[in-house]
């Protein structure tokens, strides 16, 4: 039987060869009694920092009878491996087409999945492959000069892959390991599958989309790129084919939409064709860059160490005076902020990493919750509005050539000034953020600052600059459906992913992405017993 062991401590000066002796030694075992043992989860404890430890947590055997010997305190300590279900490949054969819009993970899991089982699957993404989109961003970057068809938001891999790519979730799903373990098929450092926050990076992912889009090819996806679903075709209420942007028509009963979280025209297309939708809260605000040895020096107690990766922190405080939440969002340990425009004339930054996350800098979102009554426009694309109009007014502020607009924390808290030092590309322009953020975000941000502080000694320096703004934490509108999966306005349409409003990230949209191929089969099935 297979047994897991958990906190099990090693120093910043122990190798990791040490961990079996480790083990035997706790237990009480000679170490020739341990076998097999490999680790599933590592993480950093620093809460007695300098005093740092890695925490792991092992699995291995042991022989027959061991167990049963063991001392009751000792025993108690090992939880046998139960192996978790993940969703079964079964062949449909003759299953109907379905088609599944959007490359982002919701969309790419749930072709995956399908394909696995038989189903055809025709992939549309509106942008481009991974390897024409990388030119078009660096591009932008460059010279600022913006395709709204090929960018950080759009394009194979979706926004993730100009992201930290965090593959962390709140959840807790027996799928969660299935996801990992595909990624590392398809080339992300194996390393994920046992780090308690593991990531891969915007470069590595570049070498996870290419191979999974030959995976997918192989096993019969048609993948269709500048293809942007303009509207929906239905008869009785029923869902029977999709509209593309050139005019083009494809006949489908089973249509599974991922569309990422800036797909604001399909939004508007989704609105004119009467599907269920509402608003959603999300947040707003700006992001913080640090030098990354600082972070390093207040999470750590240590700038840097060998067996330590660039130090992350994440920070939350509820304001009783509004009722608002403020807090860190996307935080990316030694990365950068990057322009992240999809629309002309408006202005969105975010943050990336590498995997090795070597930067000088750290950066992450300091957001401010919105909702309903904050929403210049009532309706389910009242949150979409706010976003465009902050948007703009960051463009301009930003002096066009979409520059960032960016102010040294101490100048935005009145204490003051400093230097303006970003990493964002394609740069930063001067100005008064006060200005430019609704009254709103700006009391929250300013109230919730010194709190933080508090909890990071050294947060507030001059040594940190704003960027604005932070606009797409999330998708501002859920397309509604039932427990099936299926919109509650119109049957065949699964709506899915971060954009549909029901994930928040790399990992819980591929989830959802799965989900979305289940519940496509199960209706299949299901029509088929009727």
């Amino acid at each position: 039987m297979t047994w897991r062991l958990n906190e099990i401590k090693l120093g910043l000066d122990q190798d990791d060869a040490e961990l079996p002796a480790v083990v035997a030694r706790q237990l009480g075992l000679a170490p020739d009694r341990i076998h097999g043992l490999r680790v599933v989860r590592s993480a950093v404890d620093a809460r007695r920092k300098p005093r740092i430890y890695r925490i792991f947590s092992v699995e291995f055997e042991l022989p027959p009878g061991v167990y049963e010997a063991l001392a009751p305190d000792l025993a108690k300590r090992l939880c046998a491996v139960v192996v978790e279900p993940v969703p079964s490949v079964r062949a449909l054969q003759e299953a109907p087409r379905v088609v599944v819009v959007g490359m982002g993970p919701a969309g790419l899991f749930a072709a995956w999945h399908l394909s696995r089982c038989g189903v055809p699957v025709v992939l549309l993404e509106r942008g481009r492959p991974v390897e024409e989109r990388v030119r078009d961003v660096r591009r932008f970057w460059s010279q600022g000069l913006l395709d709204p068809e090929s960018n950080v938001q759009f394009g194979e891999g979706g926004a993730g892959t100009f992201s930290d790519g965090k593959l962390t979730t709140r959840l807790n799903h027996p799928w969660i390991r299935l996801v990992l373990q595909t990624l590392v098929d398809m080339g992300a450092p194996a390393e994920i599958l046992v780090q308690a926050r593991p990531h891969v990076g915007t470069d590595r992912l570049r070498l996870v989309l290419l191979n999974l889009r030959r995976a997918l090819q192989s096993l019969g996806v048609a993948v269709h790129f500048g293809a942007r679903l303009s509207g929906l075709r239905t008869q009785d209420g029923r869902l029977c084919g999709a509209i593309l942007g050139d005019g083009s028509e494809m006949s489908t009963e089973h249509l599974v939409l991922a569309p990422g979280h800036s797909a604001r025209d399909t939004y508007r297309m989704l609105a004119q064709a009467e599907v269920a939708m509402e608003a959603k809260a999300f947040a707003m605000g700006v992001r913080i860059e640090h030098p990354t040895e600082l972070i390093n020096k207040i999470q750590y107690g240590l700038p840097h160490h060998p067996r330590l990766p660039s130090a992350d922190y994440n920070l939350s405080w509820n304001d009783p005076e509004s009722g608002r939440g403020i807090y860190s969002f996307c935080m990316c340990p030694g990365g950068e902020v990057i322009t992240a425009s999809s629309d002309p004339g408006r202005l969105v930054v975010n943050g990336m990493s590498y995997l090795s996350r070597a930067g000088q800098m750290s950066n992450s979102a300091l957001v401010v919750s919105v909702g309903e009554r904050d929403f210049p426009a009532p309706g389910p694309l009242g949150g979409l509005a706010l976003q465009e109009e902050l948007e703009s007014r960051a463009f301009a502020a930003g002096g066009g050539g979409y520059h960032a607009p960016a102010q040294n924390l101490l100048g935005f808290l009145g204490r003051g000034g400093g230097p303006l030092r970003s990493t964002c590309r394609p740069g930063v322009r001067e100005a008064d953020l006060s200005r430019l953020l609704p009254d709103f975000i700006t009391r929250g941000l300013r109230r919730a600052l010194p709190v933080f502080e508090r909890r990071m000694r050294g947060f507030i320096t001059a040594e940190a600059t704003l960027v604005g703004v932070e606009t797409r934490t999330s998708a501002p509108v859920r397309i509604l459906r039932g427990a099936d999966g299926q919109s509650l306005s119109h049957s065949g349409l699964f709506p899915c992913g971060e954009g549909a409003g029901y994930a928040g990230g790399i990992m819980s949209a591929a989830l959802d992405g799965l989900r979305a191929a289940e519940s496509v089969m199960k209706q299949i099935s299901d029509r088929r017993s009727t």
